[in-house]
C-alpha cells in the first residue's frame, strides 16, 4: 500500500485519508474515490489529496476485517458485517467464553495491521453480547500477511468457543450447628438459587442435616435420587482439612475428593470432588455471599460442560484476587456489564462502651472515673477513641454509680442506656447494650470501659477487616498472637448475645464460630491492658 500525498490524476481509486468537506458535498474519510469525487475536488481547488493507493495482492479493510472474522467463527459465535475495517463477534447463547490464547497472541504479534481483542477467557456472556472485535489498523492489508493470519486462525479447533450453559440440577446439602441464625441459613439457600438460577440451572429442594458426615452423606445420596447433575454441601463450619466433614461425607457418599483449596480469594477453601461421575462441591463461607468469589468461577465452568481438574484450579491464581471486585459475577439483566470500580461505602457500625461494672477490685474507687495525666476519666479516655474511630451511635451501657458516669461524659455526642441488672456482671451489660444498637447497623464493636489505650487507628484496623459476606463476621484484636479487645460482633450473633446470662462475656462464641472469626495483629500491646486494680493505675495515670 502506498501512502502519502497524491496528485488528482493519479488519485481515482484511492481511498480518502482524511475527511474533506467541499461546497455542498462532503468526502469522508475511506471514501474510494471514483471520477465524480476527483471533479468535486478539482472544483475545490485542491491538487492533490492525503490518501492510500493499493498494491497488487493488498486486501481493503473490510474485506479483511471480513476474513478474519469468518476465520473466528464458531458454532454459536455469529459476526457483524464489517465496516471502517471493522467486524464484531457476538454471542448466540449464554453461556462461558473458552479462548485460545496463543493463537490470538500469535495473530496480534503477526504484523501491525491485524488487531483481535477479546473478552477475558472464561468470561460468562448473555446473548448478543460482544465477544471480540477485529480491527483492521491501515486502509489495507497485504494479502499474504492475511492469509498466514487466517491458517493460524482455523489451524485446530475454535480459537473463540461458546460453550452454553446445561439446565443443571443442583442439590444443596445445608448443614447445621447449634446457635446458627436462621435468618443466615436461608440466606445462604437464596444466594445459591440465584446462582444456579443465573446459570440455567434448578435448585432441588435443600437438605437441612446435622453438621456430621452420616447424615451428609445420606443427604448426597438423596439428591442423587432426585437426579441431581451437581452436589453442593454448604457447611455450618468452616471445612479446615479434606478429611473434615464435607469432603470426608463426599468419599462415605461412595464419592472422591480431587482438590482441597485453591489460589483464589476468597474461594480459598473449596474443595471439589465427584460422586459417581456428578460433581460435588464443599462450599467456602464467602459462598454465602452475592460477590465474585472462586467458587464462582469453577460453578461457571461445571455449568458450562467444562471438566475442571486440580491443574485448572491450580491455575486460577493469577488475576485470583477478587478482594475489590465489588459487582455481581452472574449474567442477570440488571447487572452491570462489567465490576464497577467504585468503592463500597464504610459499613455501618455502632461503638458499644460497657461502662456499668462495680469496679470491686479496686473499690471503693471506681477505676472508670479515675484519671490520666491530663486529668480525662479513663471512661471518657474510651469514648473519645470510639468516637474518633468514626463509629456511630456510640452507646454507653451504664450501671454502677450511673450518674457519676454519666456526668464524667457530659457534653460528647453519645447514649446512655442502663442496666438495671448490672450485678449480674459482663453478659448483663451486652444483653443492654446489644438490645439499643439500631436495625441499621451491621455490627457492633464491643469496648471495655476499663481499656483506655486501645487508640482510634486500632479500632480502624478492626473496622476495615469487618466483612461478614467473606467470612469475617466477628473481629478480635491480637498482639504476638494473644487475643484482645475490642471485638466487634456482627447482626449475625446479636441475637445469641442477648441470650448469654451470668459474669461472662461473648468470649464462648468466638470458639463456637471460628470459621467467621478474623483476627487482626496490633501494632501495640494497648489491646491487651486493662486497668482494674490499684497496682495496675499507675499505667493510665501517667498516660
Amino acid at each position: 500500500m502506498i501512502f502519502g500525498p497524491t496528485p488528482l490524476a493519479e488519485a481515482e481509486g484511492a481511498v480518502l485519508a482524511h475527511t474533506l468537506r467541499l461546497p455542498g458535498r462532503v468526502l469522508k474519510k475511506g471514501t474510494v474515490l471514483d471520477a465524480g469525487a476527483i471533479a468535486a475536488l478539482r472544483e475545490a481547488g485542491h491538487r492533490e489529496v492525503q490518501a492510500a493507493r493499493l498494491s497488487p495482492g493488498d486486501v481493503p479493510e473490510d474485506a479483511a476485517a471480513a476474513r478474519l472474522a469468518d476465520a473466528l467463527l464458531a458454532p454459536l459465535v455469529a459476526r457483524t458485517r464489517a465496516a471502517t475495517g471493522r467486524a464484531n463477534l457476538l454471542a448466540e447463547s449464554a453461556g462461558l467464553l473458552v479462548l485460545d490464547e496463543a493463537r490470538i497472541h500469535a495473530v496480534n504479534a503477526l504484523d501491525e495491521s491485524l488487531t483481535v481483542a477479546t473478552l477475558p477467557n472464561f468470561a460468562v456472556v448473555r446473548p448478543k453480547e460482544m465477544l471480540a472485535t477485529i480491527k483492521v489498523i491501515p486502509f489495507a492489508v497485504p494479502g499474504a500477511v492475511l492469509g498466514v493470519a487466517e491458517s493460524l486462525l482455523r489451524r485446530g479447533g475454535p480459537v473463540l468457543a461458546l460453550h452454553p450453559f446445561r439446565p443443571l440440577k443442583v442439590g444443596l446439602v445445608m448443614t447445621e450447628l447449634p446457635g446458627v441464625k436462621e435468618s443466615a441459613m436461608e440466606g445462604a439457600v437464596e444466594v445459591t438459587q440465584a446462582r444456579v438460577e443465573a446459570l440455567m440451572g434448578q435448585l432441588l429442594p435443600v437438605e437441612r442435616v446435622p453438621h456430621e458426615e452420616a447424615p451428609v452423606a445420606a443427604a448426597l445420596g438423596r439428591l442423587l435420587g432426585q437426579g441431581a447433575g451437581m452436589l453442593l454441601v454448604a457447611g455450618a463450619s468452616a471445612t479446615v482439612d479434606r478429611r473434615d466433614v464435607g469432603p470426608a461425607a463426599i468419599v462415605r457418599a461412595g464419592g472422591a475428593v480431587a482438590h482441597f483449596g485453591m489460589p483464589v480469594d476468597p474461594g480459598n477453601l473449596l474443595c471439589l470432588g465427584a460422586v459417581g461421575g456428578v460433581p460435588a462441591m464443599v462450599l467456602p463461607g464467602c459462598a454465602r455471599s452475592p460477590k465474585l468469589n472462586g467458587f464462582d468461577w469453577v460453578l461457571q465452568r461445571l455449568f458450562a460442560g467444562l471438566e475442571v481438574s486440580p491443574r485448572d484450579v491450580m491455575r486460577m491464581g493469577v488475576g485470583g484476587l477478587l478482594k475489590e471486585i465489588e459487582a455481581r459475577p452472574l449474567p442477570r439483566g440488571e447487572a452491570p456489564g462489567r465490576p464497577s470500580p467504585a468503592p463500597r461505602a464504610p459499613r455501618a457500625v455502632a461503638g458499644l462502651v460497657l461502662a456499668a461494672g462495680r469496679s470491686r477490685r479496686m473499690a471503693p474507687r471506681n477505676k472508670l472515673l479515675e484519671q490520666d495525666g491530663r486529668g480525662v476519666p479513663m471512661v471518657a479516655r474510651v469514648v473519645e477513641q470510639v468516637l474518633a474511630a468514626g463509629l456511630r451511635p456510640v452507646i454507653v451501657v451504664t450501671g454502677h454509680e450511673r450518674e457519676r458516669v454519666e456526668a464524667a461524659l457530659a457534653g460528647r455526642p453519645v447514649e446512655f442506656v442502663h442496666a438495671a441488672d448490672y450485678a449480674e456482671g459482663l453478659s448483663a451489660s451486652l444483653r443492654a447494650g446489644i438490645a439499643a444498637v439500631p436495625a441499621a447497623a451491621e455490627g457492633a464493636l464491643v469496648a471495655l470501659g476499663d481499656m483506655p489505650l486501645v487508640s482510634a487507628a486500632d479500632m480502624g484496623r478492626i473496622l476495615a477487616a469487618f466483612d461478614p459476606e467473606e467470612g469475617r463476621a466477628i473481629v478480635q484484636p491480637t498482639f504476638r498472637g494473644k487475643q484482645g479487645n475490642p471485638v466487634l460482633w456482627g447482626r449475625e450473633f446479636f441475637a445469641a448475645i442477648a441470650g448469654i446470662h451470668g459474669d461472662v462475656g461473648a468470649r464462648q462464641l468466638v470458639g463456637r464460630h471460628a470459621d467467621r472469626l478474623a483476627e487482626v495483629e496490633m501494632p501495640g500491646d494497648g489491646v491487651l491492658r486493662d486497668f482494674d486494680t490499684l497496682d495496675t493505675l499507675p499505667g493510665f495515670q501517667g498516660t
